[in-house]
């Protein structure tokens, strides 16, 4: 039933897991506003606004891993889900987001 109401569930990875596939060639996509990539953005991460993804799509590859960040997992679980739905299937949302992956110890560039 709530398969059927939310759609599928959306695939997420901890801090530590995304940090391992980043090394390994996965492609960070962070979907938050322009002054919340300047004060703070993971390294390597690549902006692409929410509002933006639509018309910016084409922009990524399909067959390589994408993971997706925002502040807190939200706004990314909603990217990770259109992207899903747009027939990509390596898709993943960074669980807990920004805070979760700076509380976790690893690299933010300020």
């Amino acid at each position: 039933m709530l398969t059927r109401l939310f759609g599928p569930r959306v695939p997420e990875l901890t801090p530590h897991e995304a940090h391992e596939r980043l090394q390994a060639g996965a492609l960070l996509i962070d979907v938050r506003e322009p002054d919340e990539w300047r004060a703070a953005r993971i390294p390597g991460a690549r902006l692409i606004p929410l509002d933006e993804l639509p018309q910016r799509v084409g922009e990524l590859d399909r067959n390589r891993e994408i993971i997706l960040v925002c502040r807190s997992g939200n706004r990314s679980a909603s990217a990770t889900a259109y992207l899903q739905r747009a027939g990509f299937t390596k898709v993943r949302n960074l669980a807990g987001g920004l805070i979760a992956w700076a509380r976790a110890g690893l690299p933010v560039v300020r």
